[in-house]
């Protein structure tokens, strides 16, 4: 399992559109066959900051998912309130017994 984490700082007086955008990327992405789970939390002392978090079946899912017109579009339209580049963080995950 892939697990991704996603973590955005968006202008404070953006954060309506980049939720918006969230919301659609987010739909297209939960209905992705690789998608396991893919969530946005806020930070509750800096309202202007989120963490994506995602969790792909495996590696093909996310190659996939980079590709989808759902994640493109996302990228470019938040590209404008994005207060810093993002920070990703991407870990491999196996079951342990």
């Amino acid at each position: 399992m892939i697990i991704i984490h996603a973590f955005i700082k968006v202008k404070p007086e953006s954060k309506q559109q980049f939720l918006r955008a969230a919301d659609k990327v987010m739909e297209g992405s939960k209905a992705e066959e690789g998608n396991i789970s893919y969530h946005l939390y806020e930070d509750v002392k800096d309202p202007s900051t989120f963490v994506m978090v995602e969790e792909w079946k495996d590696k093909d899912a996310t190659t996939f998912h980079r590709e989808t017109e759902h994640y493109k579009a996302f990228g470019k339209e938040i590209k404008e309130h994005l207060a810093m580049p993002n920070e990703v963080k991407i870990f491999e995950a196996e079951k342990l017994s």
